[in-house]
């Protein structure tokens, strides 16, 4: 089913309907035209993408600290397939502890939390960060981190239902066949 879902994306990739053509408008607010987002992980970089396969704008992320699909609760890797958005959940008052001695710290995911429907796993979703050094980088527990502001810009073309590709990275395509081959 994942292979299927993999091939699909990466269908909609080469047929044109990813492209790399960013579409820029001084009169229309292209972001808000978003049909789908697609995440990279090997590119560290959700693109917004509208309904005729244009990417309309492009954001840097973080995502999962380890390599592969996510299997557990608490394994660190970012889910891979095709998701959806589930509830978009407004966060500042949130608060989580790095554990690095300063303890919970209030506003950590930034102002909003896009939870991803991402069966069997919960909790995933898109977010903001207090650690801006960690965006592009392999830093979160599993969800997609990005900028506060570039997340302020993205929510407003977010909607329910909406779908998001996620996608390995070469590195995490190999810990995937490991993993099966241990299995």
């Amino acid at each position: 089913m994942k292979q299927t879902l993999f091939l699909l994306a990466a269908l909609l990739l080469m047929s044109g309907c990813a492209t790399q053509r960013v579409r820029r408008s001084a009169s229309v607010d292209p972001i808000r035209s978003a049909h789908y987002l697609l995440i990279s992980k090997e590119q560290m970089r959700l693109s917004v993408v509208d309904s005729t396969g244009v990417v309309v704008a492009r954001f840097p992320i973080a995502c999962g600290e380890n390599y592969g699909d996510k299997e557990r609760s608490g394994d660190r890797k970012t889910p891979e397939g095709l998701f959806w958005v589930e509830q978009i959940i407004e966060t500042g008052a949130w608060e989580y502890d790095y554990g690095d001695g300063k303890g919970s710290q209030q506003g950590a995911y930034g102002p909003y939390f896009v939870r991803l429907h991402t069966p069997p796993h919960t909790g995933i979703g898109i977010h903001g960060t207090r650690l801006d050094h960690s965006i592009g980088k392999r830093a979160s527990a599993g969800c997609v981190r990005m900028h506060n502001s570039d997340l302020v810009q993205l929510v407003p073309a977010v909607y329910i239902g909406m779908p998001v590709f996620i996608t390995p990275s070469k590195r995490d395509e190999m810990q995937n066949v490991e993993c099966k081959i241990q299995n």
